[in-house]
């Protein structure tokens, strides 16, 4: 029997391959991790570190100090704020100072005009009516308040109308009373109606001497005097003025009425300014005072416009005249 001898099998070359791959695929793993970790800006070893970490400061800090310059800023400008709305309130208080001041001049100035027209008023009377105002009972009434009493001939034109002898006639009385008892003692008085009656006849175109019997007369003649009357003083106002008025005499009007039924407002004003001539002062010869009663105020709206219409007539009339108007506010 033959002894076979074993003969060696040479490497299996797919045993060969797998080593190599196996070898590679190593070495390539190597490799990828090598270049990865020289990548890697984290690496210690890396010389651009301490400049990049640098620069990270820098800008940290940059961006700290312009925070900070944004918050000064803002605060800056709160303060411009405040510091404005202090200097509108103070310009205000200032503004409102300045007008105060101006008032209290212009006050001032009234006041001393005032005070000089009473001074002139006070000079001009005489010496006997000065004696005769000291020994007046300085007795408060409604009617005389604000008038100027300088006159030395009165002159009462009253109204006689249906609608003041029925609803205001003892009132107009009492007026006519009360403004005699300011004058003590005068150098003529007069009366006639709105239209230019004279209550006493005799007396046409003449004063009355006054006296004490003569009041008395007047008084009781008043009590029954219904003359007729158009409830317009142009008529009267003008009589009076075209007929007494005298540069050596002091003369006062008294119009007692309740309503204008003329034409024309402004037709009356400017005629009693071509017939009331002034005095070489360049003041009007004669003033022109006027009492007005509320009857037609008592009336419907749509009633009351005569009223109204005598109220402005006589307003004006005052006004341009020396004068003064009251108007009451009860006729009993």
């Amino acid at each position: 029997m033959k002894i076979r001898q074993k003969v060696a099998e040479p490497v299996n070359i797919a045993f060969l391959s797998v080593i190599t791959c196996c070898f590679g695929a190593i070495i390539l793993l190597l490799i990828i991790t090598t270049s990865r970790d020289t990548e890697n800006p984290e690496d210690p070893t890396d010389p651009r570190i301490p400049e990049i970490s640098l620069k990270q400061r820098e800008i940290f800090s940059m961006q700290a100090a312009s925070l900070g310059q944004v918050e000064e800023l803002d605060k800056s400008l709160r303060k411009l704020e405040k510091v404005n709305l202090e200097k509108d309130a103070i310009a205000q208080k200032v503004q409102k100072a300045s007008s105060q001041d101006r008032s209290v001049t212009e006050n001032n100035e009234e006041r001393k005009v005032s005070i000089q027209k009473l001074l002139v008023a006070q000079q001009k009377l005489t010496d006997e009516m000065k004696r005769l105002y000291r020994e007046l009972d300085q007795k408060e009434t409604n009617l005389v308040g604000g008038i100027p009493i300088d006159s030395e001939y009165i002159i009462f034109i009253i109204d006689t109308s249906g609608s003041m002898f029925r609803y205001a006639w003892p009132k107009v009385i009492a007026q006519i009373e009360d403004t005699l008892r300011v004058y003590p003692k005068v150098k003529g008085v007069q009366i006639m109606n709105d239209m230019g009656v004279y209550m006493f006849p005799s007396f046409r175109s003449k004063w009355i001497p006054d006296s004490p019997a003569r009041r008395r007369a007047i008084n009781d003649r008043l009590k029954t005097w219904n003359a007729f009357s158009n409830s317009s003083p142009a008529e009267g106002i003008t009589e009076a003025i075209q007929t007494f008025n005298a540069e050596d005499k002091k003369i006062s009007i008294y119009v007692y009425g309740d309503e204008f039924t003329g034409d024309s407002i402004r037709r009356v004003v400017d005629y009693v300014d071509t017939i009331n001539r002034s005095d070489t002062s360049g003041e009007n010869l004669v003033r022109i005072h006027a009492i007005g009663f509320p009857v037609q105020f008592a009336q419907p709206p749509q009633l009351q416009h005569t009223g109204i219409r005598f109220a402005t007539l006589m307003r004006e009339l005052t006004r341009k005249n020396g004068g003064t108007f009251v108007g009451l506010n009860a006729f009993r």
